[in-house]
């Protein structure tokens, strides 16, 4: 497994629930192996220790279609819960990793991005 971390400072609007995403990736072969990518989140409030623990990853799929470098995307994936207690204000750090134990992609697969899927609960953040 490889992880690469990024962080989201979400809106006041968010409603500091689950969020879902799907993933953006290519092949670097031609088979149709399924690659599985996983994402984890940790809220952190101003002067928080920020090596705390990721919460439960949520892993997605997809199969590539036999042409290299070509353009795959998941189906949106599960809810993914935020560790820790997400607050207006927090940054939220996340993990993102390919899950070799889950696919079955033999090549290089590349992460373009990934889309993140997330509810509000007001019109703007006034």
């Amino acid at each position: 497994d490889e992880y690469a971390q990024f962080t989201v400072g979400f809106p006041k609007s968010w409603n500091l629930g689950t969020v879902t995403f799907q993933a953006f990736l290519t092949s670097s072969a031609t088979d149709t192996g399924t690659c599985a990518w996983g994402l984890q989140g940790v809220g952190m409030n101003s002067g928080a220790t920020i090596d705390a623990a990721f919460g439960t990853a949520v892993v997605v799929s997809d199969a590539a279609e036999s042409a290299a470098n070509k353009l795959y995307v998941t189906g949106e994936s599960g809810a993914v819960t935020i560790a820790g207690t997400p607050a207006d204000d927090d940054l939220t750090i996340f993990q993102v990793f390919r899950d070799t134990d889950a696919d079955a992609m033999e090549e290089d697969a590349r992460l373009l991005g990934i889309k993140l899927f997330f509810t509000t609960d007001a019109a703007n953040d006034a």
